[in-house]
């Protein structure tokens, strides 16, 4: 734990083991989606700039997994796990990443741009930090509305140095919102590392300024994720905002698909396989009890025939007709 404000003493909910499966089979969903994702975009099916967040996934599956369908979540440009974990449709996700009119954009939004108001994902964009003010401005609208609903904005490392961080860091602790702020830190703004923009190494030492609660973790431990958060997120719901929770991960691959990633030492496969928040969850979970080696196989087996599927639903589905242009970008006001 980093700073003076920690959150409130007790427990986070008890992880059974049908949660430990599900927190499993997220992130196994994730990580085969986003697979297939790289093979079509090499395939030139899948359109755009597109930012995997493969080895990141037990931040997603760990903090939406807690979540109400109401709570608001803003993702940044790595946004499948997000999309994923809060509840998208896979083939609702493929398909807008493949430009089809069955996207959840309607195919024109992409990947940098997914919206899903029905499972609560507000919105993604390419503007990094760009969503920390929105999500401020959707704590603020509970605040107003007197609802318990908890916004949680993700972001990089990278995000951290800018202003309009800063800024929304600031309002946010000076009303008291109830808003999380959840840092992605892979040790890189885009192509740079951390060491080379900042000498401040970790993320909750920015904030200390403002005296809101935070804490840093392993990213790639999903038990720890999920603590930790289940903690800021009781707290949160309580009005006793905002938080940061810092976890310490790492992007198997590039900034973006096609990414030459020179700038990157390699990573020994052991090395990966320790690492690893899926074979972590694994192990541990095969050890503890929660479930068995067959139970895994299915997770994997089930994960693999629901991606496929998104793959054969968003080849079927039409591209955007072209008078969707217009009226998306014009408002009928009707007569009289």
């Amino acid at each position: 734990m980093s700073g003076r404000r920690q959150p409130p003493a007790g427990p986070a909910a008890e992880l059974d083991d049908g949660q430990a499966l599900a927190l499993l089979a997220t992130m196994r969903r994730i990580r085969l989606f986003e697979e297939r994702v790289a093979q079509l975009k090499r395939a030139d099916e899948v359109h755009g700039l597109i930012h995997l967040s493969i080895g990141q996934e037990a931040v997603a599956a760990g903090v939406c997994a807690q979540l109400r369908g109401d709570d608001p979540v803003y993702s940044g440009h790595r946004a499948h796990g997000h999309a994923i974990a809060k509840g998208a449709p896979l083939e609702r996700v493929m398909a807008e990443l493949m430009g089809r009119v069955d996207g959840l954009c309607s195919g024109l939004g992409g990947s940098m741009h997914l919206v899903d108001t029905e499972h609560g994902l507000l919105g993604a964009t390419g503007v990094v930090g760009g969503n920390v003010p929105i999500a401020l401005g959707s704590a603020l609208a509970a605040r107003l509305g007197d609802s318990d609903r908890v916004a949680v904005v993700f972001f990089g490392d990278g995000a951290v140095q800018a202003g309009h961080f800063n800024e929304s860091v600031n309002l946010a602790t000076l009303w008291g919102l109830s808003l999380i702020l959840v840092c992605e830190n892979n040790g890189f703004a885009e192509f740079t590392p951390r060491s080379a923009h900042t000498n401040i190494e970790r993320v909750s030492d920015v904030v200390a300024p403002y005296d809101l609660t935070r804490e840093t973790v392993d990213g790639n431990d999903v038990l720890a994720v999920r603590e930790a958060f289940g903690h800021l997120l009781a707290a949160a719901r309580a009005g006793r905002g905002p938080m940061l929770l810092e976890c310490l991960t790492h992007r198997v691959r590039g900034h973006y698909e096609g990414d030459p990633a020179r700038y990157r030492e390699a990573l020994a496969e052991e090395d990966w396989r320790e690492r690893d928040p899926i074979l972590r969850l694994e192990r541990h979970g095969v050890a503890a009890g929660w479930f068995d080696g067959d139970a895994v196989a299915a997770v994997e087996r089930d994960a693999g025939e629901a991606v496929s599927e998104a793959v054969r639903f968003a080849r079927q589905s039409p591209f955007p007709p072209a008078e969707l242009i217009a009226e998306l970008v014009y408002a009928d006001r009707g007569r009289g």
